[in-house]
């Protein structure tokens, strides 16, 4: 339960351990990745889609272009 501490939780107050879940290819290929600016906003992304077929994200950008 979220005690007012720091960290990722569901809307039952559950704590959600992020690198328990796969990062996305497409997330590997990003100029964002591990990035201390967007790492937040990146997780909360991939765990907002964990049950998608698919993974999107708007924020993309290629390292290699």
């Amino acid at each position: 339960m979220n005690d007012g501490t720091c960290g990722f939780f569901d809307d039952d107050g559950n704590e959600i351990n992020p690198d328990l879940f796969l990062k996305p290819g497409l997330c590997i290929t990003c100029k964002k990745d591990d990035s201390g600016k967007q790492e937040m906003l990146c997780i909360i992304n991939r765990i907002d889609q964990k049950n998608e077929k698919s993974f999107e994200c708007d924020a993309y950008e290629s390292k290699f272009e």
